[in-house]
């Protein structure tokens, strides 16, 4: 997959997340200040990552919803001195058009939908427009199926007819689950577990579970006491092919993937 000058083909990657919000369910408040954000970028890349994921709104449950210009003005200033400091790619993680436009204007390179472009109608035409690649998410309003694995292939598919409608190439695309969104907890075990299936769709695939409820309610842990089961995820991850993985914690993740790496690849000699 290629994301701004890089090509991602092997392994699996770090996606780092940096929330520059003051509610996001793990870290809000912390790294909103841009200075602060600056720094906590240029940690996150010493230990690991490989690309850096900026939310300037949360989408934890109950999330107050905030307006374009707010969304814009915490984002856009951070993307612009990452990609001035940082040799990166920077992806933008939001669900409005108008506040992707500000981002790939500052210089990201990626566009997080977590409504895979369903939401929005502007998003795929915006993403085509600045040749960006693109994280497409599962999500729906209605959270019954009837096939759980079958239903997240098939609506993943129709954002996957999205993206190429609006030109965007299949180079630039992947795929994620939505672990933690429109699903129950067993739903979200099952997805995790069973996350290889979405290699059908013929797209690199990206596992985002990074501190969610899922790993809280199987540990009964709050969300800054997550991170083993994080770790555990992580590793699935690597066994089932994922090329990304979505998580707040880099080295410790970095770590998980190297060992999990030298396992399986011996595994298979």
């Amino acid at each position: 997959m290629r994301i701004g000058s890089r090509v991602f083909d092997k392994g699996t990657h770090i996606m780092g997340i940096l929330n520059v919000t003051p509610d996001s369910f793990s870290d809000g408040g912390m790294w909103n200040d841009p200075e602060a954000a600056l720094l906590r970028a240029e940690r996150m890349i010493c230990d690991g990552a490989e690309i850096i994921d900026v939310g300037g709104e949360s989408t934890r449950p109950g999330y107050e919803p905030v307006s374009e210009q707010e969304e814009i003005e915490r984002v856009a200033p951070v993307i612009e001195r990452i990609k001035k400091e940082f040799n990166i790619p920077v992806s933008i993680d939001t669900q409005k058009s108008a506040v992707a436009r500000a981002a790939l204007g500052a210089g990201a390179d990626m566009i997080n939908d977590i409504w895979g472009f369903k939401g929005d109608t502007n998003m795929a035409a915006v993403c085509r427009e600045y040749n960006a690649s693109c994280c497409l998410m599962h999500n729906r309003v209605d959270a019954r199926y009837k096939d759980l694995a079958r239903d997240i292939i098939s609506d993943l598919r129709e954002s996957i007819e999205l993206a190429k409608a609006a030109g965007i190439a299949d180079d630039r695309i992947c795929v994620d689950p939505g672990v933690g969104f429109a699903k129950t907890l067993d739903e979200n075990l099952f997805i995790t577990q069973n996350v290889d299936l979405l290699h059908e769709l013929g797209y690199p695939i990206l596992l985002g579970t990074s501190r969610k409820s899922m790993i809280g309610l199987s540990l009964g842990l709050d969300k800054d006491k997550r991170l083993e089961g994080t770790l555990v995820t992580t590793v699935l991850a690597v066994q089932n092919g994922c090329l990304f993985v979505r998580v707040h914690d880099i080295k410790e993740n970095f770590r998980a993937i190297k060992m999990a790496r030298a396992l399986f690849e011996k595994a298979r000699k």
